[in-house]
């Protein structure tokens, strides 16, 4: 070939003298041999132990021909929808159509189906009927048990089933690949292999499990979502390579669906191994007539320095995908691709981070943890650190400052997210100064999701007084340092047990910051996670308390309107979140209210349309409003009898309120 590329058709593999391959991946994304790209590292690390690898990326889901380019494959095909989970690719929290895909050439949508992982194995079957199926990528790995689907609004079955396939490698899947690549090597049928950690599989009876956990059934859990939150929580405390036990789902006449303890996390000699596979790190040059893959724009000269997190949010799948002990890569292999980075044509000088899932976390929060596990029912930084927290930056800070001596490298930055409460409980403030003084350019980036205790209670984030300590001393450090560099809050609106007097609440501390957020995060129910267990049955799954959900629509606008409420469009929403509040004392005159009164009718007529003195303003009421006073003219078309005839409108609002009223009770 002489790009280095695996194979993309049959004339590649075929001037490599290959008949055919051991193994096909379909892939969602396009192809970019990087390792920040899940199809990059399991087909290298399957060429580097001997196997022949093709890859399809993005093929025509309308057409069945675009699995068949290089024939069936000697083992099996490898199925993932991508880096991201499909629906999250095609679809805002608000279930609109995204306008663009950077994992697509150019960043056109539309290239890869919904539910890519069940859409891509239905193809292979109907041309393929017997050749094993391997699904991997983060869309089968939190699919695969039971779980609830937001965008279709109903609980499905485990994706194993909907595709055909034949087994799945969820989360990092390094070690299950090999081992399901060498077993088929050794000609054991696909359907026995039900031993590999980190695979479930299916079967007709449950003998295969050791000392299985049985989950309540699929229509336990379809038709219960008290058996759901159940469910969950034994889910959820099964997630540890360590303690984890078999875990059985009960299908009826489907059999069941059985899920093997995880996988063990990677030791930091097989993490360098990895990083070292001979990757191209670029896209495939096919795509360059189209504009390149814009997501490697993103990672292109970043650095990951670890895996996993401890963190423990409740919106976040990581406890479901990669798990919570931390696996790092050695300095050694990061500064190897550093120095390679600093030959590229394109490289300016910057780095633009070191990290990974939370940038700072370099060890496993204790060191029991790589031998007996985390604990199954104690967080390591909530709701305060455990008292066998290891908090300890110099490991990181060590690698900071030898990156930052490279001949080449102009600046590191740190951008995929400092644990600020981390920071805060170590007791060295030397990755603080470090930070300040180094690794950031004028403003820090960090994620306190909100400010109410209550609702950060419920995301599994500490109090809002340690991200206030953590602001004091980030202040402290930039005064010492003569640099006027600020701090940028993530905050997400509309997360279960955030009622609108909760929202009110981040409204006002946003306000005091004198900040205002360009863009909202919504809070996004997506498959596994604890946040969307609650946002789906109203119940903690780990307390079994009840926890009210901001679910309607209208309600959802309102939270995200009162983040914004400088926006002279969204006046009415926020209006009508302060009267369900009860909080109209913010409606007035000065620094510490978020809107004005509305305009006295004389104001309005004298304003008049165009300038006209003492003509009406035709617009009566901002469009959408509830409960404003309405100064339009009693005619047809008026805003309030249009509102009038919507009962469906009225009564929504009518049914916030009286939740509203019930919770503050």
């Amino acid at each position: 070939m002489g790009t280095g590329f695996l194979p993309i058709c049959r004339k590649d593999m075929e001037e490599l003298g290959w008949d055919r391959p051991d193994f096909v991946y379909v892939s969602g994304d396009a192809y970019v041999d990087h390792p920040s790209f899940g199809h990059a590292i399991i087909t290298r690390l399957l060429q580097a132990h001997g196997y022949k690898v093709c890859i399809i990326a993005q093929p025509d889901w309308k057409d069945k021909q675009s699995v068949t380019e290089f024939g069936e494959p000697r083992y099996a095909f490898l199925v993932s929808a991508g880096n991201m989970d499909s629906m999250v690719n095609h679809y805002s929290v608000s279930k609109k159509r995204r306008r663009t895909d950077a994992f697509t050439p150019g960043g056109v949508i539309g290239k890869r189906p919904d539910y890519a992982t069940v859409v891509y194995s239905n193809l292979i079957r109907q041309t393929y009927k017997h050749t094993p199926i391997i699904l991997g990528g983060i869309e089968a790995s939190l699919r695969r048990l039971t779980h609830y689907d937001y965008w279709e609004d109903r609980v499905k079955r485990s994706v194993l089933l909907d595709s055909g396939a034949d087994l799945i490698s969820y989360g990092m899947g390094e070690h299950s690949i090999i081992e399901i690549a060498d077993a088929l090597n050794s000609g054991i049928p696909v359907e026995e292999i039900t031993y590999i950690p980190g695979t479930v599989y299916k079967s007709k009876t449950c003998d295969t499990a050791y000392d299985p956990v049985f989950l309540p059934s699929f229509e336990q859990v379809r038709d219960s979502k008290t058996a759901y939150g159940d469910s969950f929580a034994i889910q959820y405390r099964n997630t540890d390579p360590f303690t984890a036990k078999p875990l059985v789902e009960d299908y009826g006449t489907r059999g069941y669906v059985i899920q093997n303890p995880p996988a063990l996390p990677l030791g930091t000699q097989e993490m360098d191994d990895v990083y070292d596979l001979p990757y191209m790190g670029t896209w495939h040059p096919m795509y360059d007539s189209q504009g390149g893959i814009p997501a490697l724009d993103e990672i292109r000269f970043s650095l990951t320095s670890n895996r996993g997190c401890f963190g423990g949010c409740s919106f976040c799948a990581l406890t479901f995908h990669q798990g919570r002990i931390l696996q790092t890569r050695s300095h050694e292999s990061i500064l190897k691709e550093a120095e390679k980075m600093t030959e590229d044509p394109a490289f300016k000088g910057y780095i633009h981070d070191v990290g990974g899932p939370t940038a700072d976390f370099r060890q496993p929060s204790c060191q029991k943890q790589l031998t007996k596990g985390v604990c199954q029912n104690r967080q390591c930084l909530f709701p305060t650190p455990c008292k066998n927290l290891t908090a300890d930056h110099s490991d990181y800070v060590t690698l900071l400052g030898k990156l930052r001596k490279l001949p080449g490298v102009k600046k590191v930055f740190i951008r995929s997210g400092v644990r600020f409460d981390y920071v805060m409980a170590d007791k060295n403030p030397a990755f603080l100064q470090e930070l300040v003084r180094h690794h950031i350019s004028g403003q820090l980036r960090v994620a306190p999701e909100h400010v109410s205790d209550q609702v950060l209670y419920y995301m599994g984030k500490p109090s809002h007084k340690v991200y206030q300590d953590f602001l004091k001393a980030y202040e402290r450090e930039n005064r010492k340092t003569g640099q006027k560099q600020y701090a940028v809050p993530y905050f997400m609106s509309s997360h279960p047990g955030c009622t609108m007097k909760e929202a009110v609440k981040l409204a006002e501390y946003v306000r005091d910051l004198g900040f205002t957020p360009e863009q909202v995060q919504d809070f996004y129910p997506t498959p596994s996670t604890l946040s969307t267990c609650m946002y789906y049955t109203g119940i903690h799954p780990l307390t079994k308390e009840k926890v009210y959900v901001p679910k309607n629509p209208h309600e959802k606008a309102i939270q995200r309107a009162l983040m914004q409420y400088k926006n002279p469009a969204n006046r009415s929403l926020v209006l009508e979140g302060l009267k369900i509040a009860d909080r109209m004392d913010l409606v007035g005159f000065g620094p510490k209210y978020l809107i004005r009164p509305e305009r006295k009718n004389n104001d309005r007529l004298k304003e008049g349309r165009k300038g006209s003195p003492g003509e009406k303003n035709p617009a009566g009421v901002r469009k959408g409003s509830f409960g404003e006073k309405d100064f339009s003219s009693n005619k047809k078309g008026n805003p309030r009898e249009a509102s009038a005839k919507n009962p469906t409108k009225r009564s929504v609002k009518k049914t916030i309120r009286n939740t509203h009223k019930k919770k503050n009770r």
